[in-house]
């Protein structure tokens, strides 16, 4: 579903991060070169806020920074995988490098659940997550998700 709208310019391999906020900064970047985030720094201050409550850290190295925020109309998504492991407090304990973002309006409940359930299936399996950490290009990552082929 979701994977399968992603183009080249919402994927990134290889992103150099030192931390979090780098990780959410350039994300947040993506996503604004859309053209579709109305208001920027409220986006970031949602995002920021959100982690504050809740770790975005999940497992198997996936980390989802998410929020909903009046900054956007519609379900907006990308995805960065990066060079070196960030702590987000994830509930294994390991460090992430596939980093999933999502900024959904908050009065939407349905995509964003839709959305964070494919994510669940999709990278559950392990081949799938090998695959998307090897990706080299932007158009090999959109593969590894299932999205358009290479």
């Amino acid at each position: 579903m979701i994977f399968t709208e992603l183009d080249e310019s919402l994927v990134r391999p290889g992103m150099t991060a030192e931390n979090k906020d780098d990780v959410v900064d350039q994300m947040l970047q993506m996503l604004a070169a859309t053209g579709k985030v109305g208001d920027v720094a409220a986006a970031r201050e949602a995002l920021i806020a959100n982690e504050q409550r809740t770790a975005t850290g999940m497992q198997h190295g996936i980390a989802i920074p998410h929020a909903k925020t009046e900054a956007v109309d519609e379900l907006l998504a990308c995805v960065a995988v990066t060079t070196k492991p960030i702590d987000c407090s994830a509930v294994d304990g390991k460090p992430s490098r596939i980093f999933i973002m999502t900024l959904s309006p908050p009065d939407r409940v349905g995509p964003h659940i839709r959305f964070l359930s494919e994510i669940g299936r999709i990278l559950k399996s392990r081949k799938v997550r090998d695959r998307v950490l090897k990706a080299a290009t932007p158009a090999e990552l959109l593969q590894a998700l299932g999205g358009k082929p290479a």
